[in-house]
């Protein structure tokens, strides 16, 4: 196992800082068992379903999913005289662009505990891949990018903790996008069908060696504040099927026990959420069916979270708010109205909760354009001003750059060099931010006088202002607040 250590504002902190209900502390095995009366049918699918009820198939057509891709092909069986047929989507089909649905027992679910997998056949009109393939709602239980051939071959997903499985409805799902003829995922996928028969929950006896996981193994040190809440997935167990195949599958974080080395410190959840309540020390752990996980955080809570300064009361007439608390802000700001694909990783960018504080939150950004409704006339103003914290260790050497975009009298994007639009940059030196501090930055407007990537010129028109955007000159994770243009 890798170990790993973060300081200060880590990367972990800054993915998973959010509010949250604390809703328990360790879990407690449940009780329910002893009521469990369901059925323990195993099979769901032979020739027919098995005891589904008549409304089961639920399409996932909020994400996107063609509804009707589902049939009961009696043309093609592995055993028997029928299968389960699902046909895949074009990525252009206008009614939907995968194929991807749950079946729910309609009606009383059923007492799985004595089965330790979900097995079924399957094969392909051509090669492909369904991207998720799994069970369960609370308790759920999925492989990913499970590849099927022209010929039938047996599937097996296994169950971590079957106990659990006392009345389990969602007994079976899927998701399969089209296949790339090209190998680049550019929209011009092209459908195909596959095929699902002897779908059943069974005893197989040959599950062996699993191995939880949390936190993608790694066993972490991380420096993180009071009220601060982390999330230790993905959640995760290994297999041995039996066959010398290990199959790594998701699991739900009901399925594990999790550990707090010291409550009063840290208290952790059975959804793997974990609130730190007091300065001090503690290690979080966790454990399936007592086979200890892989991965751990070790946590020193120093204290309370920095929050940035509360911006000085202002003449409103003084101040052009782009986003703050502090004063009246633009309507309809987004984050990112436009942004690069990420520096060193996928960009990520959030709105998070400081000690009650909104504040935004960008990782790994190369460029991030911040945009609002309209424009803003800042042209009687002197000062950009800015809070930032850095969230990433930087060399003092390293730069972030700060564009203003300027839309001209037409108040319209249309393009920078071509158009009356105009932007410019200036540098913010690392030399005068911190890692893990809120630094107050004040810009005079017309020290705007860079050119831009995207065309500008430098020195802007600040009539019609439009864009405030983020550059990466070596410093690409930051917190920001209290963005607003002001005079004296």
């Amino acid at each position: 196992m890798k170990n790993i250590k973060l300081i200060t504002t880590s990367k972990i902190l800054f993915l998973a800082l959010f509010a949250l209900t604390i809703t328990g502390c360790e879990r407690e095995p449940s009780e329910d068992v002893r009521f469990a009366t369901f059925a323990k049918t195993g099979d769901i699918f032979t020739d027919t379903f098995v005891g589904l009820g008549s409304n089961f198939y639920f399409p996932f057509v909020g994400d996107g999913a063609k509804p009707d891709v589902f049939s009961v092909d009696e043309t093609e069986a592995y055993q028997g005289q029928a299968s389960i047929r699902i046909d895949v989507p074009n990525a252009t089909d206008p009614s939907g662009n995968f194929a991807g649905a749950s079946f729910v027992i309609d009606g009383a679910g059923r007492n799985l505990t004595e089965f330790d997998a979900l097995t079924f056949w399957a094969k392909g009109s051509q090669a492909g891949v369904l991207g998720e393939v799994g069970f369960g709602l609370e308790y759920r239980v999925a492989a990913s990018n499970v590849r099927l051939s022209t010929d039938w071959q047996q599937y097996i997903i296994p169950i971590p903790d079957p106990s659990f499985l006392i009345e389990e409805r969602n007994v079976f799902e899927f998701s399969a996008g089209g296949i790339d003829p090209d190998g680049v995922p550019n929209g011009n996928e092209v459908g195909w069908t596959f095929w699902i028969d002897e779908l059943r929950f069974e005893k197989l006896g040959t599950i062996a060696q699993p191995r939880p996981s949390i936190l993608e193994g790694q066993d972490i040190e991380t420096e993180t504040f009071i009220g601060v809440t982390l999330e230790l997935g993905p959640f995760a167990e290994t297999f041995n099927l039996g066959t010398g195949q290990d199959l790594t599958v998701s699991v739900a974080p009901r399925y594990f026990d999790f550990h707090s080395s010291d409550p009063e410190v840290a208290r952790v959840n059975q959804l793997g959420q974990v609130t730190n309540l007091k300065r001090g020390n503690a290690v979080i752990t966790a454990e399936i069916n007592g086979i200890e996980a892989f991965g751990s955080i070790a946590l020193n809570v120093v204290g309370n979270i920095p929050v940035p300064d509360t911006p000085p009361a202002r003449d409103p007439e003084n101040v052009v708010s782009i986003y703050s608390d502090a004063y009246a802000s633009v309507s309809g700001f987004q984050p990112a109205v436009f942004n690069g694909p990420g520096a060193g990783g996928p960009i990520d960018i959030a709105v998070i909760d400081i000690a009650g504080n909104p504040a935004l939150a960008y990782s790994n950004i190369d460029f991030v354009g911040l945009g609002w409704d309209g424009t803003v006339d800042v042209s009687g103003m002197s000062f950009l001003h800015l809070d930032i914290q850095v969230t990433q260790e930087f060399d003092p050497s390293a730069v972030l750059v700060v564009e203003i975009i300027d839309f001209g009298p037409d108040n319209t994007d249309t393009g920078l060099g071509v158009s009356d639009d105009t932007a410019g940059g200036f540098n913010v030196l690392g030399s005068e931010l911190e890692e893990g501090a809120w630094i107050g930055i004040d810009i005079p407007l017309n020290a705007f006088t860079q050119g831009t990537g995207g065309g500008g010129a430098g020195s802007p028109n600040l009539s019609n202002v439009a864009r405030v955007v983020f550059v990466q000159g070596g410093i690409t994770d930051i917190f920001v607040d209290n963005i607003y243009f002001y005079k004296d």
